[in-house]
């Protein structure tokens, strides 16, 4: 019933045409190789197809978002690690140093931080996108998270960001995040969503033990007693983190410029449910990257029907994941342009390629 909140533009995603798949399968199949041969790139390969139709799929540049935000339930232990973390590693990111640097380079992946809401005046900084809504939200266990204006805002703010980015020519987003306690807004969410048992809905987040998984479940249990919202922006007003709240819009941004949008882990793929939940037509555009070793990721590929392309047990977050699965969108994207047609090499009509 908060619907309207959001910009119209926002929810308006074009639904991507399923009449054309038969086509595109039909093209891969007339390529030179067995039918089916290249297995799952070939379904991704159709998805691009599907996405960027009539249009060639493009997919040299890409960029991963990590948006950052403090959560005010880590001031319940839920993690192994102080708030104060938060600003360290978004930190980390600025200097070039952490993961999501490391694994960006190796997958040719631009980077964009986005302050959305760290409890920090953080300095300027030229690699820093300043959103923030507001210093960290409240302590979902005790109150709502965020107002539904902050709420609306942060995905107002995310899917006008790369929209703006995608007008300049960017063809692939990934998005992640950062944010002490966010597996546990995450579980929030997973929860409220799909109605699966909290037991289901908790993991280790950070590492914790198990003492500190059963400590975390009970914070989780007393926040899901205090509201029982099932409207998504209801559930991310109640729950969430502007991190999270800024990916979902990221999500919506992507589809509603029909470009795909690659998930990350558990933290991503609950933004992307509430994108989903918002505006249907937006699951067509995500690619879900990897299977999280985080509990609750196999509730939210269930509720969304994700079946992910890679197992390497990550739970970093940060958008790593995404930006591993990056390469695999370009090789799909190649496969169905570039690759040469059976019918050419048997008829010796093919020259240099490029």
């Amino acid at each position: 019933m908060h619907a309207p909140l959001l910009d119209p533009r926002i929810l308006s995603v074009p639904p991507v045409n399923h009449a054309h798949e038969s086509e595109l399968r039909a093209r891969l199949d007339g390529k030179a190789k067995p039918p089916g041969s290249l297995g799952r790139l070939e379904e991704l390969a159709v998805q691009l197809g599907l996405i960027w139709h009539p249009a060639p799929p493009r997919a040299e540049r890409a960029a991963v978002f990590i948006f950052a935000g403090d959560h005010g339930l880590a001031a319940d232990r839920v993690s192994p690690y102080p708030a104060s973390v938060t600003r360290a590693m978004v930190e980390a990111y600025l200097a070039d140093c952490a993961g999501v640097n490391v694994l960006a380079k190796a997958a040719a992946t631009e980077v964009r931080i986005v302050d959305g809401g760290i409890d920090a005046e953080m300095p300027p900084h030229p690699k820093l996108i300043d959103r923030k809504i507001r210093r960290g939200t409240r302590n979902a266990r005790h109150e709502p998270a965020m107002t539904h204006q902050e709420a609306a805002h942060a995905i107002t703010a995310a899917a006008e960001l790369v929209r703006e980015d995608i007008a300049g020519g960017l063809d692939i987003v990934a998005i992640g995040e950062m944010g002490i306690g966010n597996t546990t807004s995450a579980a929030l969410i997973t929860h409220a969503l799909t109605g699966e048992p909290i037991f289901d809905c908790v993991g280790r987040g950070a590492g914790m033990d198990d003492a500190g998984v059963v400590h975390k479940r009970a914070i989780v249990e007393q926040a899901a007693a205090r509201a029982q919202p099932t409207a998504p922006l209801d559930v991310l007003a109640e729950f969430g983190g502007f991190d999270i709240a800024m990916m979902a819009g990221a999500v919506l941004g992507a589809a509603a410029s029909r470009r795909p949008v690659v998930i990350d882990g558990f933290i991503a793929s609950a933004a992307a449910l509430l994108a989903v939940r918002l505006q249907p037509a937006a699951r067509d555009y995500c690619v879900f990257s990897h299977r999280s070793a985080e509990r609750g990721h196999r509730v939210l590929l269930d509720a969304m029907q994700a079946t992910p392309y890679l197992d390497l047990g990550l739970r970093l977050g940060e958008g790593t994941g995404a930006l591993m699965t990056v390469p695999l969108l370009r090789a799909a994207a190649g496969i169905l342009n570039d690759l040469a047609a059976l019918s050419d090499v048997l008829a010796g009509r093919i020259g240099p390629c490029a």
